[in-house]
């Protein structure tokens, strides 16, 4: 039986595939929030009543969190890992959803049909592509392709606080030979896209104190060190004219772009005037010789994502504060060593301290970057099998945000990752009013199909 037939299945299974992921979506696993725990371990009993249905030994496994849901079934061939995450994000604000956010519903749209829900896009639309595939390949042929686990987690909306200590305990049943990850997105809500390269995240606060306490301004302004003033001037030092970051040793492990990724990227015909122009901007912000997609996908950032000190509240009051506080973040790339970054951010802001002022850090989290290596030939094999299912070729594509759990899969389990997803740039995932394209829901599984096929020389 060819491919064909198992594509074929999907099309005539979509309206029963969407009931099931409607049926999913009813369930409010809000992971953040303790009110909600019994509809966490609900969701995880709705995935292993579905795996088991095909044919998938699935258990809830125990965390101190929520449950994980483990899957295996054998088969020849490579082995492959599927991970995605059954929780949700909290719905807040209530009052700018159009409708009750885990009452699901197909709406028509100018752009055509989407599913209105929490966690359409984020995760539980994507997750359910790679089951249904599963689903219409077992169907049609009787069997699936190769060795199989699941790996569904419920607690990536609320930080994963169990996921490393659960991946160390069980990693010898975790091991495979390729982790597949859908938790992304297509390039500019049309080109499908593997993403190769996932930036790294280190956290700092700090907190500078000049005077014992807070003094009238006109008493002392002027003679008793600003902690606002201070702070302010080792922020503005952060950045050289050129946007370089000046922290010592920061580009250290910072690669450059292969000719061929270059070149690719520049094939994209990134938007860049239309990205930031959707957001009340204009002009490119970063280092002035690099290209706008190689600002967010390929080189480390430091921003400053916020500023306080002193009173801000209603109207005015002539305050000189005695403390000064900021959270600066930086985006990684490459080998860059968070942790060393760390260090000499520290060592630069005391170097820059003037008498009478002290600081004290507070770090928060610190995770260095993920890149994989595309000359793999299971990278092409699967950017061939979604070029022959959507009108765009895919592309291997970066991502400015951080997904630790790649991050885990390589360092924890030698397992390398394959990040595929689905979701368009307007999914307003964390936000009211989340959809997913039902084009993404449908294609995604058809994607998945041809990406099994693939990978596995049994279409």
């Amino acid at each position: 039986m060819s491919l064909d037939a198992v594509l074929a299945r999907i099309d005539a299974d979509l309206p029963a595939a969407t009931e099931r992921l409607l049926d999913l979506l009813r369930i409010p696993s809000i992971s953040t929030d303790p009110a909600f725990k019994a509809d966490c371990d609900a969701a995880a009993d709705w995935l292993v009543a579905d795996l088991n249905a095909l044919g998938i030994a699935a258990e809830k496994r125990t965390t101190p969190g929520h449950p994980m849901v483990v899957g295996h079934i054998e088969g020849t061939g490579p082995h492959l890992l599927f991970y995605g995450h059954y929780d949700v994000q909290p719905v807040d604000p209530l009052d700018l959803w159009d409708r009750d956010p885990f009452d699901p519903e197909i709406q028509d749209t100018p752009k055509g049909k989407v599913i209105r829900a929490r966690g359409a896009a984020d995760d539980k639309g994507q997750l359910m592509t790679f089951v249904e595939a599963c689903r219409a390949w077992k169907e049609v042929k009787g069997e699936l392709p190769c060795r199989l686990t699941f790996f569904l987690e419920g607690e990536e909306e609320s930080g994963s606080p169990s996921l490393v200590p659960f991946m160390k305990e069980n990693a010898e049943e975790l091991k495979s030979d390729l982790a597949l990850i859908c938790d992304t997105g297509l390039f500019e809500s049309r080109v499908p896209a593997i993403t190769t390269m996932l930036r790294g995240l280190l956290g700092e606060e700090l907190t500078i104190t000049g005077p014992s306490r807070d003094l009238h301004s006109g008493m002392y302004g002027g003679v008793a060190i600003n902690p606002v003033r201070v702070l302010s001037k080792i922020i503005a030092s952060l950045h050289d004219e050129t946007g370089r970051i000046t922290v010592p040793g920061f580009y250290d492990g910072v690669p450059e772009l292969s000719d061929e990724m270059r070149a690719q990227w520049q094939g994209l015909a990134f938007d860049h005037a239309t990205f930031l122009g959707d957001v009340g901007l204009s002009q490119p912000a970063g280092e002035q010789d690099r290209t706008p997609l190689e600002m967010i996908w390929s080189r480390p950032t430091c921003e400053v994502n916020g500023i306080w000190g002193g009173y801000t509240g209603a109207g005015f009051k002539t305050v000189l504060p005695s403390k000064a506080h900021a959270k600066i973040s930086f985006r990684l790339v490459g080998t860059q060593d968070p942790l060393k970054i760390r260090e000499s951010f520290r060592e630069m802001v005391r170097a820059m301290l003037p008498p009478d002022c002290e600081v004290e850090f507070k770090p928060h989290g610190a995770s260095q970057a993920g890149a994989f290596d595309t000359s793999d030939p299971v990278f092409e094999k699967a950017r061939q099998a979604l070029s022959d299912e959507w009108p765009d070729t895919a592309a291997y594509i970066g991502c400015g945000g951080s997904i630790p759990i790649a991050g885990h899969f390589a360092n924890i389990l030698g397992t390398t990752p394959m990040l595929i997803g689905f979701g368009k740039d307007d999914d307003q995932i964390h936000s009211p009013n989340e959809k997913y394209d039902m084009e993404s829901f449908h294609k995604g599984i058809r994607s998945w199909a041809r990406v099994l096929a693939a990978l596995t020389g049994k279409g």
